[in-house]
């Protein structure tokens, strides 16, 4: 197996989903397979196994076996601990250096890590935000391009659909600046779409990567 992707929302199943979860992770290292994770940490599911507390146990065990990490600003504050220094509770402003500052310390933290990207939401309103992303690879910290004024149809899967497109990214052209505009236009891309599951294609993303609206052609 080339690459091995799971998370948070896995993990946050049942106790044994939380063995499996880290079963997979440690066999998949153990043949060199790249390992991503998606901390996506949900509340309501982890309450019923122990909640912040099982959540952080379990999400820093498999945090040792992953090479990408990838996660928004809650879930690297709740699934691992690190904090993000002058962020505004409702996330109408972002601290871009506060955001950068954590990755370097969950790199350090974990010297595991070969890419750390987390996604970058600003709230205008329910229906427009800001969206972008960076991602941390070899000491260096690449943003993506800006989709501000995003016109939100369906919120859900928007991360998601970054991480895959991140995912991608690697795996196509090994170069970290290209695999996080692939995430954050392809998470633009399903945001601005009907339901949770991105249709788009690879030419609509690397046309939303050139400079078109996020929107899908049809």
């Amino acid at each position: 197996m080339r690459w091995l992707h799971t998370g948070g929302i896995y993990a946050a199943l049942s106790e044994q989903a939380c063995e499996t979860v880290i079963a997979a992770c440690k066999t998949a290292k153990k043949y060199g397979t790249v390992v991503s994770y998606d901390l996506n940490y949900r509340p309501s599911m982890w309450s019923a196994i122990g909640g912040l507390d099982k959540a952080r146990e379990v999400n820093r065990e498999v945090a040792k076996y992953v090479d990408v990490m990838i996660g928004n600003e809650e879930d690297f504050t709740a699934c691992l601990g690190f904090e993000i220094e002058g962020n505004d509770a409702n996330l109408k402003e972002l601290n871009i250096d506060g955001y950068k500052k954590m990755i370097g310390k969950a790199a350090e933290t974990y010297p595991n890590f070969k890419v750390v990207a987390t996604t970058l939401r600003t709230v205008k309103t329910a229906t427009v935000n800001d969206w972008k992303a960076i991602c941390w690879a070899d000491g260096e910290i690449w943003q993506s391009n800006e989709y501000n004024g995003l016109e939100i149809m369906d919120r859900v899967g928007g991360g998601d659909s970054f991480a895959s497109g991140l995912v991608y990214g690697l795996m196509t052209t090994g170069d970290a600046e290209k695999a996080v505009n692939y995430g954050a236009a392809h998470g633009a891309l399903a945001m601005t779409t009907p339901g949770d599951t991105s249709m788009a294609s690879v030419n609509e993303v690397e046309a939303i990567m050139g400079g078109a609206g996020a929107r899908v052609k049809r």
